[in-house]
């Protein structure tokens, strides 16, 4: 993560003078809106797309080059796209990013003890984080998912993929369980929690339910108050806190959490304030493209700045347009906030009282 910090200054100066060109270092890739889960809080399985073949994506991801540093494909459900495996591996050979994440929600749990190793040996100097979704324990996370089996079909994924990880050596594969926290959810996250941490997982994070343009979700009222979300998340806090206090994290891992910890804190003053709490670099150092090419600056606003197809699948065209340019000056001038986790962690690294914090913790002080 470290290593990504002398790039910040070019980001910082293009949102800061409008001045230069420089494509993002952080990608969501979303592979399809098919998805077999029926989430209370994500109505994208609703969605239709034509999505881009691997052909197709074998051109964006020329057009990107190696820009990117952190990838993420997410869905709907990864797992859905029977090319997964080849189109994660080919944006690997072409683009070279350190850090590939793939979140999924368990249930087709045989192809994703398959497959994800397969991907983790395609990409040996990759960081593989595959995050479980797991939004509650037992039949709750169930209720919350919609879908019959789904806790007994994540833990055989949960199983499989400890399982292989360790038979198969493989060292650049990071186990994570992922819980987005909602008014379903926040009031008994405190409980269920720190059970899912008796799962072992190699990093366990979370966020906050979003009303998004992406997940088809505005109007909803998914997202918890401020009163429920600092009782839950102040909870995780602690022990995030006590792990520092007794050394458990280590190397990249007590790094992650210094962060983690800031990115908590901020969607607290975000629920407070509805403000950028930081600055945001959604449109400089972070995109996301939809699943049939449409090129969005986040998936909250999700505001179309072009189609790849409609543009020879040449990404930079559709980033360095006027219409990208407005975009980015809307998010300059505070039109809009969130706390959305992918690009928050961008965010924070292109600021520098975060990064003061996040240092003094990793240091101890």
């Amino acid at each position: 993560m470290l290593e990504v910090l002398p790039k910040t200054w070019a980001y910082k100066c293009m949102r800061l003078t409008g001045i230069g060109k420089k494509l993002p270092m952080n990608y969501t890739i979303s592979v399809s809106y098919n998805c077999p889960s029926r989430c209370k809080t994500c109505n994208i399985w609703k969605k239709k797309a034509d999505d881009l073949t691997l052909e197709e994506w074998e051109k964006v991801a020329d057009s990107l080059g190696k820009s990117p540093y952190w990838i993420t494909f997410s869905g709907g459900e990864p797992f859905m796209r029977p090319d997964i495996v080849e189109l994660v591996t080919m944006f690997y050979k072409k683009c070279a990013p350190k850090i590939i994440n793939i979140p999924t929600n368990g249930i087709l749990w045989q192809n994703i003890v398959k497959k994800a190793p397969q991907i983790a040996q395609n990409c040996p100097n990759a960081e593989i984080v595959i995050n479980l979704s797991l939004d509650q324990w037992g039949v709750k996370h169930e209720q919350i998912r919609g879908v019959p089996k789904n806790w007994e079909l994540s833990m055989k994924a949960w199983r499989g993929l400890k399982e292989a990880k360790k038979k198969m050596k493989l060292k650049n594969l990071t186990l994570g369980i992922h819980t987005v926290i909602s008014n379903f959810n926040v009031k008994d996250f405190p409980e269920f929690h720190k059970k899912l941490l008796t799962l072992k997982p190699d990093s366990y994070i979370t966020e906050i339910a979003e009303e998004r343009v992406e997940l088809d979700t505005k109007g909803t009222g998914i997202t918890p108050n401020y009163e429920d979300y600092s009782r839950a998340i102040d909870s995780l806090l602690e022990d995030m806190e006590k792990m520092f206090k007794e050394k458990k994290y280590k190397g990249v891992a007590k790094v992650a959490a210094a962060f983690r910890i800031q990115y908590y804190e901020n969607v607290k003053k975000w629920l407070l304030e509805k403000r950028q709490v930081i600055p945001c670099f959604a449109g400089w150092a972070s995109a996301q493209i939809s699943p049939d090419g449409k090129v969005w600056e986040c998936c909250i606003e999700a505001t179309v700045l072009g189609d790849l197809r409609k543009n020879n699948y040449d990404f930079k065209k559709i980033w360095f347009d006027k219409k990208a340019q407005e975009i980015r000056k809307r998010i300059k001038n505070n039109g809009c906030s969130c706390p959305l986790a992918n690009a928050s962690y961008t965010n924070m690294l292109h600021h520098t009282p975060t990064l003061i914090k996040a240092g003094l913790k990793v240091l101890g002080r």
